[in-house]
């Protein structure tokens, strides 16, 4: 079995990363339970989407804080999810925007939130490349 680099997640980019991630493991979770807690019937497609998008931040977080090979691939595939869903929902509110009638993480490419959603998962690619286990 290979062994991983081994990065310091102390200091520079893959610090920020982590916390980049880790804040929106907490902004998107707590924003879609709100939304499903008090309006579901609104937005249930949305607001549930909103929720996969949470866990899969959270996903990514604690695999890029676990490293490893195994956390390094696992982190690879919910970013590459996150990348898939950011595209996938942000132009399906534009297509049916009855469907997105508030905006959630993904929507509108994450236009709600700068558009750190869509440019997110890149920097995460990017990072995990330059981690990759040797």
């Amino acid at each position: 079995m290979p062994e991983s680099r081994r990065v310091d997640l102390a200091t520079g980019w893959g610090r920020a990363l982590v916390f980049v991630y880790g804040v929106f493991a907490v902004a998107a979770t707590g924003r879609s339970l709100v939304q499903l807690g008090t309006d579901a019937d609104r937005a249930p497609l949305a607001y549930s989407l909103s929720l996969v998008a949470a866990v899969i931040y959270l996903l990514a977080t604690t695999c890029l804080l676990l490293g490893g090979v195994r956390g390094w691939r696992i982190a690879g595939i919910a970013v590459v999810v996150e990348l898939v869903g950011v595209l996938g929902v942000g132009a399906l509110s534009y297509a049916a925007p009855d469907l997105f009638p508030d905006r959630t993480v993904w929507s509108h490419f994450g236009q709600g939130y700068a558009f750190f959603p869509l440019v997110l998962p890149v920097a995460g690619l990017l990072w995990l490349r330059h981690t990759r286990p040797t």
